[in-house]
């Protein structure tokens, strides 16, 4: 399969060395606005086509498939043009900015035939995969209470770099520049990992917080803007009530998701900082005396190899991009839900 990367960003280093390393994947091309940006990723990534012009790029009939890691806001525009060539996609989260463009991302790429995907890199971890089996068995009974969290530091930590000097952090903080915020962007994860093992999510309520970073909260052409703490209450199809939070504040952490299920017949318990392959569980004896035991799920394949095998065999694997557009929904309902308030002062109690 011959491929090429739309964007020369942080993350599409990720891609390219991903796909390198799978037999049977050529990278023939990279296109980004920045051309001296999509110079140099080339020759680090040893990618022979360089393109400013996307259309020029996507007329290639060489070209079967592209992986989009272009900023959040210009998903829906280079995906619908590369799925209207024929172009099978891999497209980053979230995948576009309202559910109305991610919709309509999902029936072009269905009218057409194309194979998508959207990178909820997270479900290659064996342990989600292996607490979704566990939920379908019923070795948790009927699902109750769930807690998800994903946290990150990168606001107060420089184990990442430098925020307030990097663009390629500052524009996440800017919706001017096409963020979403910390629910834009990991929260579409940790919702995907919640509801991914349990199911869908029919009502959330939300709250967003963008906290003052610097003076006039603005660094440069930078408005720092968009949310970066965000915490949910959710409600599942299955009647389930649960906690989701994502944060760029939690000190500590520089990468965490952890999800907890409880059921009526038992419980598990994952933790990707402690293993990506274990998952904690208590149910048949160990649930009177509440105690828990480790299991090991088996290997589970990436989604660039995932990608790559869907092209090959022309079946669609999962999340494919009508799984983006149903996680937008809830995105979009969390804004929603923000925007409308609906919290409760207390008085006395401080602001």
């Amino acid at each position: 399969m011959r491929l090429a990367i739309i964007g020369a960003g942080g993350m599409a280093g990720e891609h390219a060395r991903q796909f390198h390393a799978l037999e049977g994947v050529e990278l023939v091309a990279v296109c980004d606005l920045d051309g001296d940006k999509a110079h140099a990723f080339a020759d680090e990534h040893g990618i022979p086509a360089v393109y400013t012009d996307l259309e020029a790029m996507l007329a290639r009939d060489d070209i079967q498939a592209v992986s989009n890691v272009t900023p959040d806001g210009v998903h829906r525009a280079t995906t619908l043009a590369a799925v209207a060539a024929g172009k099978h996609v891999l497209c980053e989260k979230p995948l576009a900015t309202n559910a109305a463009d991610a919709e309509e991302m999902a029936a072009a790429a269905r009218e057409t035939g194309v194979i998508n995907m959207v990178n909820l890199s997270y479900r290659d971890a064996p342990a989600i995969q292996l607490a979704r089996e566990l939920v379908a068995e019923g070795r948790l009974g009927r699902v109750m209470h769930v807690d998800a969290s994903y946290r990150q530091s990168w606001l107060v930590s420089d184990a990442w770099g430098r925020w307030d000097q990097d663009s390629q952090w500052l524009w996440r903080l800017s919706e001017a520049h096409g963020s979403k915020g910390v629910l834009g962007d990991v929260g579409v994860h940790i919702l995907d990992f919640a509801s991914f093992p349990v199911g869908d999510i029919a009502a959330v309520t939300c709250r967003l917080k963008c906290f003052d970073k610097a003076p006039d909260n603005r660094i440069g052409e930078y408005t720092l803007d968009a949310n970066d703490s965000a915490l949910m209450q959710v409600e599942f199809a299955g009647g389930a009530l649960g906690t989701v939070q994502a944060t760029r504040w939690a000190t500590g952490h520089h990468n965490s998701l952890t999800l907890s299920v409880h059921g009526d017949r038992g419980a598990l318990r994952v933790d990707l900082d402690a293993a990506r392959d274990r998952v904690e569980v208590c149910f048949d004896e160990d649930v009177h005396p509440a105690r828990w035991r480790e299991l090991t799920a088996p290997p589970t394949p990436s989604i660039y190899r995932r990608f790559v095998d869907s092209v090959a065999s022309g079946i669609n694997d999962q999340p494919d991009f009508a799984r983006g557009a149903a996680l937008q929904k809830v995105l979009d309902a969390c804004f929603d839900s923000d925007a409308r308030g609906g919290v409760l002062r207390l008085e006395g109690q401080g602001t």
